[in-house]
Formats: structure tokens, C-alpha cells, sequence
């Protein structure tokens, strides 16, 4: 297993068709992520007091171990080579087109958010915490963007795009695209969050069905992140 299949990008070239994960993969990713997750109010319930500055920061911490556990679960189910999940170089046009698709998102869960709120008549901002959080200092804010908004996005591309959505391209790129965009979703919560969730997901799937690698999906997903730290900064921390 060579460590130059982490490289981000190659000059274009044909390459085999790659190992995809199965659903001992999937089931193992997916299930560990999930047994963590329901693990959170846990976390909440542990922070003193209630603070809010030590519960955004310590969602935050939990954010990154739920996904990264998950893959981690799957890569040690069976030995097989990264590409198989999708870590294998790409070209610089993915990565430039991965910008612009980035910011694509982010404008149209924007107006998915508008219509939801429209209809149902919430608004409530599921990530407040994080938001908190940013705007309580410097270091609270540097700790938002290493983790909500680099780390989560590799960990949640490795386990819903590179686990889940590679497993189940063998039923067709609409089951593979939808399906993992769906449970990504969810996994968010039954809020407000769960739109933009949905959005970004299909395009991360998307983009990383055509490209055969997850470093493309990578960089729309930190764009998308990337909101909390930004609208701090710009004074504004408020719902995404």
C-alpha cells in the first residue's frame, strides 16, 4: 500500500476501476457512527453548568470522532487499498470545478432553507452551540475552523461518500447518490440542518461518483463549513 495514493492531485490519466467497500463496510461504518452519535447528550450532559463556550467546544471535539470512527471501523472490517474508498489522487480541474460546486451549494441550500422555513415556519439553527462557540475568542474560533470546518468535512466524506456511497454504486449511481445523501442527512437530525445536509450531500456524492475520489467532495464540504467561523468574523452569527 503505497502512501503516494494520499496525494490530492495527478496530471489526468486512465486508471482500473477500483475495489469498492461492501456491506460489512458499510454496516460497520455506519453502525459505529451511529452508537456514537446516540452517545451525545451524554456529552452535553458532562460539560459544567451547561457553559456554553465548553459545549460548543466539546460538540465540536465529538463531531470529529463520530465520523472518523465510523471509517476507522470500516477500514479495519477486512484489509483493503485506500483507493477502494475513494483516497486516491485527482486532477486539478476536479479540484477547481470542487470550488465552484462548493459555493453552488452553499447558495441553493440557501434557498432550500428559505422555502423550508417558508412552509413549515421554523427557523430554529440546530448549530448554535458552534456558533457560540466562534464568537467567544480567538482561540475558540481557530479550534471552529480546525474542526467543524476542516476535520468533520474529511471525516463525514470518508465515511458517507468513501464507506457508503461506494458501497452502494453496485446498485446504480441514483440508489448510491440518494441513498447516501439521505442517511448523511438524517445523521444531521430532523432540523434545520437536515436540508443543507441533504444538498451538500448529493453534490459531495455526486462529484465523487464521477471523479472515482473523495478530495473534490472534501473541498465543497469545507466551503459549506466553513459558514459558522466566516459570519462570526463578519459579525453576523446567525443561521447559515
Amino acid at each position: 500500500m503505497s502512501s503516494s495514493q494520499f496525494d490530492l492531485v495527478r496530471p489526468a490519466t486512465t486508471t482500473k476501476p477500483l475495489t469498492r467497500p461492501g456491506w460489512p463496510e458499510i454496516a460497520a461504518g455506519i453502525g459505529v457512527a451511529l452508537a456514537l452519535l446516540m452517545l451525545t447528550p451524554l456529552v452535553i450532559v458532562v460539560v459544567p453548568d451547561g457553559d456554553p463556550q465548553l459545549l460548543g467546544l466539546a460538540l465540536m471535539c465529538w463531531s470529529v470522532v463520530v465520523p472518523f470512527a465510523g471509517f476507522a471501523a470500516a477500514v479495519l472490517i477486512r484489509i483493503r487499498s485506500w483507493g477502494a474508498f475513494g483516497i486516491r489522487r485527482t486532477t486539478w480541474r476536479w479540484m477547481l470545478a470542487a470550488v465552484g460546486l462548493g459555493i453552488g451549494a452553499f447558495l441553493i441550500k440557501g434557498v432550500v432553507n428559505m422555502a423550508v422555513i417558508a412552509i413549515v415556519g421554523v427557523d430554529a439553527n440546530a448549530q448554535v452551540p458552534y456558533y457560540e462557540a466562534a464568537d467567544s475568542g480567538m482561540l475558540l474560533l481557530i479550534a471552529t475552523v480546525v474542526t467543524i470546518s476542516l476535520l468533520v468535512p474529511l471525516g463525514e466524506e470518508l465515511l458517507f461518500r468513501g464507506v457508503l456511497m461506494r458501497g452502494l454504486l453496485r446498485y446504480g449511481a441514483v440508489i448510491a447518490v440518494v441513498g447516501s445523501s439521505v442517511v448523511f442527512a438524517l445523521f444531521h437530525g430532523v432540523n434545520m440542518a437536515l436540508p443543507s445536509a441533504l444538498v451538500v450531500g448529493v453534490v459531495a456524492a455526486e462529484v465523487v461518483r464521477r471523479s472515482g475520489s473523495v478530495w473534490p467532495a472534501v473541498v465543497i464540504h469545507v466551503i459549506n463549513n466553513l459558514a459558522a467561523p466566516v459570519f462570526v468574523l463578519l459579525g453576523g452569527a446567525t443561521a447559515a
